[in-house]
């Protein structure tokens, strides 16, 4: 509640946040794209480090794991490395691929599990209402950042063929 200028109190309130479903799937539908360019032919225990340098040569790096891989969906750690402090968390998820929707889904960030897709505010967690949106487009901001200024380091194998 405030008080206007005649000293009258109002009530203020405040629209429910209801989620945009297709900004959602959306989004989940461009990372899935994003994920299959930059990790193409992977499997199961392997893993994909980009190197991202800044103006000043700070190095961080990007390491996308892939934890396991069934026929239809395939778990993945996205962990960034270096240029944090140590009292600092670096940032980490765990995205579901799902390949038979083309979709990738935020599962966990900061070890913290199952979000939903919308929540009242305020809420114990202080969680935004939108929690879960903002994690898949901070996946997305995060991947498109790779895939522009990410470096990686193939090991280079020359076999000469007479």
């Amino acid at each position: 509640m405030f008080t206007n200028i005649e000293g009258n109190e109002d009530i203020v309130i405040r629209k429910r946040y209801v989620p945009d479903l297709q900004e959602l799937a959306a989004l989940c539908e461009a990372n899935y794209v994003r994920f299959l360019k930059l990790l193409p032919n992977s499997e199961a225990g392997s893993e994909r480090i980009f190197a991202i340098t800044s103006d000043s040569e700070n190095r961080a790096q990007v390491r996308i794991r892939v934890q396991e891989q069934h026929p239809y969906t395939t778990m993945l750690e996205v962990v960034q490395e270096g240029l944090s402090p140590a009292w600092i968390q670096p940032p980490s998820m765990q995205v579901r691929l799902y390949h038979d929707a083309s979709m990738a889904e935020v599962l966990s960030y900061q070890n913290q599990h199952r979000f939903d897709g919308r929540y009242q505010y305020p809420n114990p967690q202080m969680r935004l209402p939108d929690e879960k949106v903002q994690l898949n487009r901070f996946l997305a901001d995060w991947l498109d950042h790779c895939l522009r200024h990410g470096h990686v380091n193939i090991p280079f194998s020359f076999t000469p063929t007479f």
